[in-house]
């Protein structure tokens, strides 16, 4: 034993619970390759199955792209009317200029969301959604 903290016992020092949790482990490593092998057969069945039929046959991909262009588009909509709302709310109080500046411009990128959505761009119309509500957020931190 060379005094290491990572150094194994001997075998012959192994106490029987070593020996007992040994087995387990290397039972457990046999149990996920065989699911492992399992998987590659299932994913290997499956994608042959795709293989022989158009995934745009049942029109089930289309209909999903067509919800999330709506989606993206309507949330872009709706929360650049809600800057566009609170712009001018503010512009006509007593709140510092920039209030009213940060929430017209995060309406408008809310805007360039709703047409990115419209077009079909729902990944880039998210972050723009994203990014439009952090600008108006901080006008509302300005406020």
């Amino acid at each position: 034993m060379s005094g290491r903290p990572d150094s194994d016992l001997p075998p012959d020092t192994q106490t029987v619970q070593d020996l007992r949790e040994d087995l387990a482990e290397a039972d457990d490593r046999d149990l996920r390759e065989d699911v492992a092998e399992a998987d590659d057969r299932d994913l290997r069945e499956d994608l042959a199955e795709a293989d022989d039929k158009d995934p745009r046959d049942d029109g089930l991909l289309d209909e999903q792209a067509r919800r999330a262009r709506w989606a993206a588009a309507g949330t872009g909509v709706v929360l650049a009317l809600a800057g566009t709302a609170a712009a001018l709310l503010r512009a006509s109080g007593t709140a510092p200029a920039l209030v009213p500046v940060a929430y017209a411009c995060g309406a408008a990128v809310c805007a360039l969301a709703a047409v990115l959505g419209a077009r079909g761009r729902t990944r880039r119309a998210l972050w723009a959604a994203v990014a439009g509500v952090m600008i108006m957020a901080l006008g509302d931190q300005f406020d």
